[in-house]
């Protein structure tokens, strides 16, 4: 089973029980309606689940290995996580944090279009690319430039 959706559960089985136990405690000692006690117990909940929310993304507020500014050289991109220097950063984030580019670049705030290949790089294959070519409505004929 994927780590991510077992530790899902986990907190949810968490808060379930920690609403309960609240839940009871609060009916044990106070006087309620009973029509009101499915409100108090959407109320704990959703206040736990605030709680447990804002203390991840505290949690997870870590500085970058190097300023964002930085991360981008000519022939290099610098991971924010560990600041490892990559000619392209996908696949060193998905085997290391599985994170997507996307999930990466929200993590950080970064634009839509931070890159993750290094510039250079990104020059060659395209280079390379136009030279078998690549992109045109009609294939080259071999010999044909």
């Amino acid at each position: 089973m994927d780590e991510k959706l077992v530790s899902k559960n986990t907190e949810l089985e968490k808060l379930v029980s920690l609403t309960a136990d609240i839940a009871a405690a609060y009916v044990g000692n106070n006087s309620i309606a009973i029509d009101d006690i499915d409100g108090l117990i959407s109320n704990i909940f959703s206040a736990l689940n605030n709680v447990s929310t804002s203390t991840k993304a505290i949690e997870n507020k870590q500085p970058p290995a190097v300023t964002i500014s930085k991360s981008i050289t000519q022939d290099h991109i610098i991971c924010l996580e560990d600041g490892k220097k990559f000619k392209s950063l996908k696949r060193h984030l998905r085997t290391h944090y599985d994170l997507s580019p996307e999930e990466y670049r929200e993590k950080w705030s970064l634009p839509m279009d931070y890159p993750m290949v290094a510039p250079s790089y990104a020059a060659a294959r395209s280079k390379l690319a136009k030279n078998m070519g690549l992109g045109h409505k009609g294939r080259r004929k071999i010999g044909q430039k």
